[in-house]
């Protein structure tokens, strides 16, 4: 639980909190039993709340445990990071249906320290996207969140589409900030400049749903259509999560990445 990347924008500090990630107590016990029990037609992510390899995961290696017996058992699994480590794991990955899905917001070095302070830079994942696909192991790309005035420029992105496509990455997964109150407090900490705009977009313009503070639906289309358009212009699948924006977003069998898994293990 908890998380050492300690992104500005994660948005599941407000019912974990902000903390280095630690194990929990007897996780592969606890795991072992629930595995007696889950349905091998569902497909188990790794993970939605915190990342599965901090960098602690380097020596401890429980990411790597939980792999081995979700291949004992022949389970479908995705893969959800934005760490290079994951290429450790390659031979585990081979083993069973997988796929991953590497997340990448920026290629500014420099922004990137900012957002994401505690995550390696966007060059090491981008190599590991490389890796992965060598390897044969399918791979996407999160572009997501997209942060109005930080890394929003369309050829910023549109750079990054062609960098992520050329290494290997065959799906992208795309949205803008959701803001809560905590994600509105760091951003501003760090980037006091957006604070005037934000208060604008997100609050007097924007809409509220299911908690969370989205921009005005329009700007959310406009933001995002250049992000699916360069995709597919790769040859790339392309999805938008959780902004309702309709079937013109959602360009992929499924929007997290996980029809990229294949139907047997790809060793």
């Amino acid at each position: 639980t908890g998380c050492s990347h300690f992104c500005l924008y994660c948005y599941a500090t407000s019912y974990i909190g902000r903390k280095p990630s630690t194990p929990k107590k007897d996780f592969v016990k606890r795991l072992r039993e629930d595995l007696r029990h889950v349905n091998p037609r569902l497909t188990i992510e790794l993970s939605t709340s915190s990342d599965p390899y901090p960098p602690l995961e380097a020596w401890m290696g429980l990411t790597r445990m939980a792999l081995k017996l979700l291949a004992e058992r022949g389970l479908r699994v995705l893969i959800t990071t934005k760490s290079d480590l994951v290429v450790r794991d390659i031979n585990v990955l081979k083993a069973t249906p997988s796929a991953v899905m590497i997340t990448i917001t920026t290629l500014d070095d420099n922004l990137a320290s900012k957002l994401e302070p505690g995550a390696p830079s966007p060059s090491r994942r981008l190599r590991a996207v490389e890796r992965l696909s060598e390897a044969g192991v399918p791979v996407g790309v999160r572009v997501d969140p997209i942060l109005p005035g930080l890394n929003d420029d369309p050829q910023m992105i549109r750079r990054l589409v062609e960098a992520v496509a050329n290494a290997g990455a065959r799906h992208i997964v795309t949205s803008t900030l959701k803001l809560k109150p905590d994600i509105y407090r760091r951003l501003r900490e760090a980037f006091p400049e957006i604070e005037a705009v934000y208060g604008r977009l997100y609050y007097s313009e924007g809409e509220v749903i299911q908690g969370y503070r989205y921009l005005p639906r329009a700007l959310r289309e406009k933001i995002l259509e250049p992000v699916i358009d360069y995709a597919l212009e790769k040859g790339l699948t392309a999805s938008v999560c959780r902004e309702g924006l309709g079937p013109r977003f959602l360009k992929a069998p499924t929007c997290d990445g996980s029809h990229l898994i294949p139907s047997r293990p790809s060793r």
